[in-house]
């Protein structure tokens, strides 16, 4: 029997399968040598193969994943050399950000971004707490549309505490499978509540030691709602690290750069010294955003930026 992975704790998953049957099911040990080095050989959205369990009612082994149409992958944590993969097959991946409280940098955002376009997911930003910028919420936007406006990028501004806020979200993102991520405390949990209030998510206070948010989320579930939006809520990240990507195709999941880049005198041009290089000449004519290149370095350079 075939189903989709709706919840991971770990150890164990929650299948639903075709016929809407819910399996608690975990892998066969082989399954866990095999693949990608990650701390994770399932995630959430995986298509995966079943055999029942006799002995035990409504349990089930893992005994075959399907391949993954794409996925979101991240440095497990900034010591580890292991891949987290948060979800797949996915029709698009919302980062939900804030600007302040908590401040969610344009460092990890775009790490972010590059993560979704390597594996080919079709990424969106909400920005959250929009009604805490006040009088500088209109310059702010403008900022964050200026930055982003060539990188392939949905924005919106909202508040999840106003509903009329959310609602061109919400219409966008109907009928399909997203993942919800983020940092903790930026609101996504609140967001769930405000786009599909059945489900109460926990909503976690701020720690105000470090305007944090706290995590409310453990582990990663799939949500279904009824008008067939399928939601993945996540666990807080506190960082992303950018991994498998080879130095000479990073510049490719930069937007800006891809229309330049053939312009360049060297095929393998890394963009940062070399003469005749399109890509500088755009940067320095103010057509490609400094922030933007600035990340691209960093990660260039792997330096991670955990904040």
């Amino acid at each position: 029997m075939e189903g989709t992975i709706t919840k991971s704790t770990g150890s164990w998953y929650m299948v639903r399968t075709d016929d809407g049957h819910i399996w608690k099911a975990r892998t066969r040990g082989k399954m866990r040598l095999q693949g990608l080095n990650t701390s994770n050989p399932v995630a959430v959205g995986d298509r995966v193969r079943l055999e029942e369990d006799t002995n035990y009612e409504n349990t089930a082994s893992i005994i075959e994943v399907f391949p993954r149409n794409n996925w979101v992958v991240r440095k497990a944590n900034k010591l580890s050399s292991k891949r987290q993969i948060l979800a797949s097959n996915l029709d698009a991946a919302v980062l939900v950000a804030s600007i302040i409280a908590p401040r969610t940098s344009l460092g990890f955002i775009d790490r972010y971004l590059v993560g979704c376009e390597a594996y080919h997911v079709p990424s969106i930003l909400f920005l959250n707490k929009a009604d805490l910028l006040g009088d500088q919420f209109e310059s702010v936007k403008e900022e964050i549309f200026r930055i982003y406006a060539r990188a392939h990028l949905q924005i919106y501004f909202g508040s999840a505490l106003d509903p009329n806020t959310i609602n061109e979200f919400k219409s966008n993102t109907q009928g399909k499978r997203i993942l919800l991520s983020g940092h903790s405390g930026v609101g996504k949990s609140t967001l769930m509540n405000a786009l599909y209030p059945k489900f109460n998510a926990k909503v976690g206070a701020i720690s105000k030691q470090h305007a944090k948010g706290k995590h409310t989320t453990t582990f990663a579930e799939m949500f279904t709602t009824a008008d067939g939006t399928q939601i993945i809520d996540t666990p807080g990240i506190r960082d992303f690290g950018v991994v498998d990507i080879p130095q000479e195709e990073l510049p490719h999941y930069f937007p800006e750069f891809r229309r330049f880049m053939k312009s360049c005198k060297f095929s393998n041009c890394t963009h940062v010294h070399e003469p005749e290089c399109a890509v500088l000449d755009q940067l320095n004519e103010g057509n490609i955003p400094q922030e933007r290149y600035y990340s691209y370095l960093s990660i260039l350079n792997n330096e991670d930026i955990f904040k």
